[in-house]
């Protein structure tokens, strides 16, 4: 009946629940968001970075592609999501970084990764402070994006506050780093409309997982209660402050949550969200390039049953690697507090 009543919304659904090909150790207090760094010339030694979101004592923590802990950075205050991107130019050298949201000091927090998949160092210990003149919980960044602006190479960071207006939700910043190597943001916009619908009454949910599209210049975030919106990346667009399109908004079991892009070639491949469950995250996959004739019509086209519980983050890649010939997908996993590794073999449409 589950199958029958799917494929009425437009879309199949697998079943039963796919389960992980592997999983991270557990975090010490509450797993949120994950991201993957690819090693530049040996895919064994890509990483996987998570997040652990309790306040005074969170952290960000890094684990290899077998799931075991290489490194720990704690005493962070409630960071919540990280993003990364590659080939940043500070110092006149180009670095690849994680960047995290930090959100009871209100600021980013931005650690290069070193090309041999070392140690992560600390590139602006003191942060970098974002959502300026805001109080209360619309002062606390909670989503983070980053993003690569293909014609000049140049880097953003797009914020989503634990809460926020029905317009002008997103704020995004320019990061650059001086000579000597000190970073600094610069705001160079607010976007983004925001349904302000909750799961209860009252309730005017919120926006935390973000997604950015650097091929194709795109960037997509859940309105937990509505849908996936979606507008350009690029502050200086001439649409950049219209929206091209809110889809994924029927359909769903629980809040929608993480968002990454699988890229399959030729600005082909899916939009990857997660419908949060209990002991049962689903995952829907959406036609990254559109419709013919419409890129801005992103249909589902598959659903996937998990055992993932209460999902908030996920990340993908279409990376091979080892064990993952066809790349994999990572989500965060409440109940053991860490985070699972799954085949793409086994999420993809079939």
């Amino acid at each position: 009946m589950r199958l029958l009543v799917t494929a009425a919304l437009g879309c199949a659904l697998s079943t039963p629940p796919v389960r992980p090909a592997g999983q991270t150790a557990a975090v010490p207090h509450d797993p949120d968001d994950p991201a993957i760094w690819i090693h530049p010339t040996d895919p064994a030694r890509s990483l996987i970075l998570g997040t652990d979101k309790i306040e005074s004592t969170g952290g960000l923590y890094v684990f290899g592609l077998d799931g075991t802990l290489r490194q720990s950075i704690t005493s962070l205050d409630r960071p919540n999501n990280v993003d990364l991107e590659y080939g940043f130019s500070a110092a006149g050298r180009l670095v690849d970084i994680a960047v995290l949201t930090e959100r009871k000091r209100h600021r980013l927090r931005v650690f290069a990764i070193p090309a041999d998949g070392g140690a992560l160092t600390d590139l602006a210990p003191a942060g970098l402070p974002v959502l300026d003149g805001q109080r209360g919980e619309a002062s606390e960044p909670m989503g983070i994006a980053m993003y690569k602006r293909t014609r000049d190479g140049a880097v953003f960071a797009i914020v989503a506050p634990k809460t926020g207006g029905a317009t002008d939700y997103l704020w995004q910043y320019r990061l650059e780093a001086d000579a000597a190597g000190r970073l600094n943001l610069a705001l160079v916009r607010r976007f983004g409309r925001f349904g302000r619908a909750g799961a209860a009454p009252g309730d005017i949910g919120e926006i935390e997982a973000v997604v950015v599209d650097d091929s194709l210049g795109y960037v997509y975030y859940s309105d937990e209660r509505y849908g996936i919106r979606k507008y350009h990346a690029d502050p200086d667009h001439p649409g950049a402050s219209r929206e091209l399109a809110a889809f994924g908004t029927d359909g769903y079991l629980g809040d929608r949550e993480g968002l990454a892009i699988y890229e399959t070639g030729d600005g082909k491949g899916f939009i990857v969200s997660s419908d949060q469950v209990s002991r049962g995250t689903r995952v829907k996959l959406f036609r990254r390039e559109g419709a013919p004739g419409n890129p801005h019509d992103h249909s589902t086209v598959w659903t996937v049953s998990t055992v993932s519980d209460d999902t908030d983050g996920l990340e993908a890649t279409s990376r091979a690697l080892p064990g993952f010939p066809r790349g994999l997908l990572i989500m965060m996993n409440a109940g053991a507090r860490n985070f699972l590794l799954y085949d793409w073999r086994a999420i993809q449409p079939r």
